[in-house]
């Protein structure tokens, strides 16, 4: 039976989270408001629209929603050319599809952004397929874009892993009822992780690369 390897990318595969940091707690400033960056840092893992939610609070004048996110990309594209994988995020994502598992980003990036973080990467032939926000109704913590990576391959969710680096990552896995594996190199305290559901915890992809064999991946393996 087919397996299914879903992965974020942003602070998971990438080491993207501080730039998205800077971006947006500069797109707030830019538009008269005041966000520190640890509350942005937390909040990084959210669909753009919703992470404005989280911070500026539901009940509030939405007028300023689309310059918000347009600054937050302009922003952030400059940093493109720069992106950076983490140590071994691609030969992670190699060894699963060469083991037989069907690999499918979950995330809630998009086009160019999308593009930069894959040319970061540099595992298109190890991808399966992608899931992003724009597929569904609700993004992450709603179970919505894990439920959707499912569909497009075709797997149960008790034959499959997610590897996320945010609480939203673990949420979102544990309401689809998938099995789940916390990174910590996207800034995200370890309790947090685990707190959000998170099985097993590991420093960053080359961290769970070297210990796959005793990971989540050999439980829902067999």
């Amino acid at each position: 039976m087919d397996r299914a390897a879903l992965f974020d990318i942003d602070g998971t595969l990438v080491d993207s989270n501080h730039l998205h940091v800077v971006a947006w707690w500069e797109a707030f400033r830019q538009n008269g408001h005041q966000v520190p960056t640890h509350a942005v840092h937390r909040a990084i893992g959210l669909p753009g629209e919703q992470l404005i939610d989280h911070l500026l609070g539901g009940d509030r004048d939405r007028s300023d929603d689309d310059r918000l996110g347009a600054a937050h990309d302009t922003l952030y594209s400059t940093f493109f050319e720069r992106l950076q994988a983490f140590d071994r995020a691609g030969d992670l994502l190699r060894t699963l599809a060469d083991d037989g598992w069907k690999v499918v980003l979950v995330t809630s990036a998009k086009d160019r952004e999308l593009a930069a973080l894959r040319r970061a990467v540099d595992a298109d032939e190890a991808l399966a397929d992608t899931a992003t926000a724009d597929d569904v109704e609700e993004g992450k913590p709603a179970p919505d874009p894990v439920e959707h990576a499912l569909q497009l391959v075709g797997v149960p969710a008790d034959r499959a892993v997610f590897v996320g680096d945010s609480v939203w990552d673990m949420q979102a896995a544990r309401h689809a009822r998938v099995a789940r594996a916390g990174l910590l190199c996207g800034g995200i305290p370890r309790a947090d992780l685990v707190e959000a559901g998170a099985a097993a915890v590991y420093d960053d992809p080359a961290d769970l690369l070297t210990q796959l064999k005793s990971s989540p991946f050999m439980t829902v393996g067999r």
